[in-house]
């Protein structure tokens, strides 16, 4: 039985609301931080997370880390400067006045030290922020602790995916949001007939009732396996009878599951708070479907565009109205998803804070509406 059944719209919770710290942001959780592929070894690259900066390296011989991309000297950014390899170790050198510093954080080297002022400032003393990294099916994870000094106390997400699958293809997009906004404005199943109307995806005759069932899973929910919606002609290219899951986990992970026979698609969306008023999409697509050896990548690639391009111009264009602070809703069953997110990222806060064990707040329910 779905939570709040009673029909009347619900407020939906303002981002202020929802803050424990001033940004919003949920900690103690793994971040995706970049596509393996992007970090040859040898090269670093520059994110902002969660009103960070991080600099995102591979030691030469291929292992992944992370830093504040901030120098503790004058404050330049260091991925302005470039990756040293020396004695076997790899370090990352300030443009500035060459301060490198290790995969750790520690420094390394001070050239305008003498060797005995080096010795007496204790150098390993000095050091960047790192951030544990976590790299596996082609994705490196970051996980962003309240405590710095704490090491995580779960593992890495990990996609249901074939062994060996690769990543195929990559997308990414800013929407100018919180991104409270951006995951409900990508979870939503109404906006679907008007933001994106379209001959292969859905048309305003195609509309009609549906219902879906939904359960827990690990930080999160899943509108469980299921037959996609017989409106969408994307759907029917695949053949046969596909079967499809969605889950969504804490903090912003969208992830859905295609298969067909022996063949899949899985297409896994990271939405990624860089400020508090923008959000990174990131979308990573994995297959093994013989359509998808043939189709070119340029049209596949075109959909993915067109589809995300039209949910970030909707969200952008909500700011305008958001900037007048208005009271908002949420109304059954169409946003109980939204509602489940917020209650999702408030007894995450509530295990954190207190110590007690996460309770997942989202029950089986079938959900209804029309699209």
């Amino acid at each position: 039985m779905a939570p709040d059944t009673g029909q009347s719209p619900t407020p939906a919770p303002r981002v202020s609301d929802e803050a424990v710290t001033d940004d919003g942001f949920l900690r103690d959780l793994w971040y995706f931080g970049a596509v393996a592929s992007e970090l040859k070894p040898g090269q670093h690259l520059h994110r902002q997370i969660l009103g960070e900066p991080v600099l995102f390296g591979r030691t030469h011989d291929g292992e992944a880390f992370a830093m504040r991309d901030i120098c503790p000297h004058r404050g330049i950014i260091l991925s302005t400067g470039r990756m040293v390899n020396k004695d076997g170790e790899t370090t990352v050198e300030c443009p500035y006045h060459g301060w490198r510093f290790r995969k750790d954080g520690s420094c390394a080297a001070i050239p305008s030290l003498t060797a005995d002022q080096a010795e007496a400032m204790e150098l390993s003393k000095i050091r960047v922020r790192s951030y544990p990294v976590h790299e596996a099916q082609g994705l490196i994870w970051i996980w962003f602790g309240a405590d710095p000094e704490a090491a995580p106390d779960l593992g890495p997400p990990t996609l249901d995916l074939p062994e060996g699958a690769r990543v195929k293809m990559v997308e990414r997009e800013v929407f100018n949001c919180h991104v409270d906004h951006a995951v409900i404005g990508l979870m939503d199943p109404a906006h679907i007939p008007f933001i994106h109307r379209q001959w292969w995806w859905r048309t305003e005759k195609s509309v009609h009732e549906k219902a879906k069932k939904f359960g827990p899973v690990e930080r999160g929910f899943s509108m469980l396996p299921h037959r996609p919606s017989s409106n969408s002609f994307a759907y029917k290219i695949l053949g046969a009878k596909p079967e499809t899951e969605i889950r969504f986990q804490l903090p912003g992970l969208r992830t859905e599951y295609i298969k067909v026979g022996n063949s899949f698609f899985t297409g896994f969306t990271a939405v990624t708070p860089t400020t508090a008023d923008s959000t990174t999409i990131t979308i990573v697509v994995y297959w093994k479907h013989p359509i998808f050896e043939i189709l070119p990548n340029a049209i596949l690639r075109k959909a993915i565009t067109t589809f995300v391009r039209q949910d970030r111009d909707a969200v952008n264009a909500q700011q305008k109205g958001l900037a007048y602070d208005p009271k908002l809703m949420l109304i059954h069953d169409a946003d109980v998803q939204a509602k489940w997110y917020y209650k999702l990222k408030q007894a995450w806060r509530k295990h954190r804070q207190t110590g007690d064990p996460f309770v997942n707040p989202v029950k089986p329910a079938t959900l209804r509406w029309r699209s």
